[in-house]
């Protein structure tokens, strides 16, 4: 299997108030911001498209069913919290193929150690079908403590996927 010639990106930002753009959306361009960055030092080519929907299992379902193999990566941020209206978590769990537990457990870790709030977030990475999808929490703050430890392992977790071999290669 080979890499992708150019890699595909949605994001998604779940808030009802971004949504009805009573506040600008900021966690999504923040996202984008340290991924292109990523994607740009790899020498990966990509495409990013972002969207702003409100807290709504429905229009986050339909927008990774009809993403999932489209796509490489789906990022949503926000919703994964346990309020009333956080449902990113357990919309995305159900449409996943394969979870990976330990990105999301470590960084809860890490992070919570020092600030006992972080240890709230509910958010989970995992496959559906082709597609990555990372769910992180809606803060400017968890979104750079989030992609800081994801894009960590992005290069290694994108060659597993593909079955690139690089065990024993340094």
């Amino acid at each position: 299997m080979t890499l992708p010639d150019k890699y595909r990106v949605l994001i998604i930002t779940l808030s009802d108030r971004a949504a009805n753009r009573e506040y600008d959306d900021l966690s999504g361009p923040r996202i984008r911001e340290l991924l292109a960055g990523f994607l740009s030092s790899e020498g990966w080519d990509y495409d990013i498209d972002s969207v702003v929907i409100p807290d709504s299992e429905e229009k986050l379902s339909n927008l990774i069913m009809d993403g999932r193999n489209r796509y490489n990566f789906i990022f949503t941020t926000g919703g994964t919290g346990i309020g009333p209206r956080d449902i990113t978590v357990e919309t995305v769990s159900m449409l996943l193929d394969r979870e990976i537990p330990g990105i999301m457990d470590f960084i809860r870790i890490k992070y919570g150690a020092e600030n006992p709030g972080a240890l709230l977030s509910r958010g989970i990475a995992g496959l559906a079908g082709r597609t990555l999808i990372y769910t992180l929490p809606g803060s400017l703050r968890a979104v750079d403590e989030y992609m800081a430890e994801i894009l960590k392992t992005l290069r290694h977790t994108v060659l597993m996927q593909y079955g690139v071999d690089t065990h024993g290669k340094h």
